[in-house]
């Protein structure tokens, strides 16, 4: 579906760019037209579970991912997004965004780009279930309440618009540090498994409901 991105974007963003800034892209199975299609959307958390995730999911469906540095408020985001978006038809999208935000200043900004993202996916796939995905916690004890308070920002938005919440943070929050971290923002691979599991088991869901509002 022809979308105007420019209706979603921020006309101001305080966005700055940091020193290194990457982007992933993979499509699993992209000759077959017989499965339904998830995409994955995120950052580093995201490129760290989409083996898993792929793996759970073989036979029901085919797995897409994007995850990349970039913050909502960059003003190249939706561009990126949209030659995702434009690659397939989806049946389940599942988005988070939030770990490469935790040092922004203004929660309103970044709110507002976050809406703002969630408007053009349901614009762009309209037939396509969306799950917003809450940011994990880190060990740094200060920067696990910032990502608390993006993760209000966002279930704030998902019960504005009747989306569910896929909630990764209150899985891996009880975890111990040491065992299951393996850096301040990435985990170990018995934790990436629990996350996959738990994406994976919120895509079957919604696959099993059909294309969106075919309730």
């Amino acid at each position: 579906m022809s979308v105007d991105i420019r209706k979603y974007m921020l006309p101001h963003t305080s966005y700055e760019v940091e020193d290194i800034e990457w982007s992933s892209r993979m499509e699993y199975g992209s000759r077959d037209t017989v499965l339904p299609r998830a995409l994955t959307v995120g950052d580093s958390i995201c490129n760290g579970y989409q083996g898993d995730v792929r793996r759970e999911l073989e036979g029901i469906c085919h797995l897409s991912f994007w995850a990349s540095s970039l913050c909502v408020t960059a003003p190249t985001y939706l561009r990126e997004l949209e030659t995702v978006m434009e690659r397939f038809p989806y049946r389940v999208v599942t988005f988070n965004n939030g770990l490469h935000s935790l040092d922004r200043r203004d929660l309103g900004e970044w709110g507002e780009a976050y809406r703002l993202i969630v408007e053009y996916m349901q614009a762009k796939a309209p037939a396509a279930r969306l799950l917003l995905v809450l940011s994990t916690p880190t060990k740094d004890p200060a920067l696990t309440e910032r990502s608390r308070a993006l993760n209000d920002v966002v279930l704030r938005i998902a019960a504005d618009k009747d989306l569910p919440v896929v909630d990764l943070f209150s899985a891996m929050d009880p975890l111990d540090r040491k065992t299951y971290w393996s850096d301040c923002y990435h985990f170990r691979q018995e934790a990436v498994k629990k996350q996959a599991e738990i994406i994976a088991d919120a895509i079957k869901e919604q696959l099993a409901l059909g294309p969106a509002g075919q309730e």
